[in-house]
């Protein structure tokens, strides 16, 4: 779960493998192994992580229920269907493009993984 929710988190934040490298002090192929699963943080860079992205460990290491992760996935998708349904969708005063109502319905998935992983599921 560590692998996926990196790399979620790494895009929402509009970040790539060598910026979020930098900031951690590791190497950008550090990075794209642990997205990719080959390899986990030590320690310090767990903790460098979670700051980074103000989460808490057992968000990032946790699986959750795999029957949860379905029901939301499908919650999700709803949700996405709706957003890019809408004619006309405004934010702050401004028409809502298709790239930036995906960077919404990502903000909405990681409110709700965030929320979740707070509560240890």
């Amino acid at each position: 779960m560590l692998a996926e929710r990196l790399k979620e988190l790494r895009k929402i934040k509009g970040l790539t493998q060598s910026q979020l490298a930098q900031q951690l002090g590791v190497s950008a192929s550090a990075v794209g192994m642990y997205e990719q699963g080959r390899r986990e943080p030590d320690h310090e860079t767990l903790a460098k992580l979670c700051g980074f992205f103000r989460v808490s460990s057992d968000f990032l290491l946790s699986t959750g229920a795999p029957a949860q992760q379905k029901d939301l996935n499908e919650i999700i998708e709803s949700v996405r269907e709706a957003i890019l349904e809408q004619e006309g969708l405004m934010f702050n005063g401004v028409m809502v493009d298709p790239a930036d109502s995906e960077k919404i319905i990502d903000a909405i998935k990681l409110g709700i993984s965030f929320v979740l992983g707070q509560k240890g599921e």
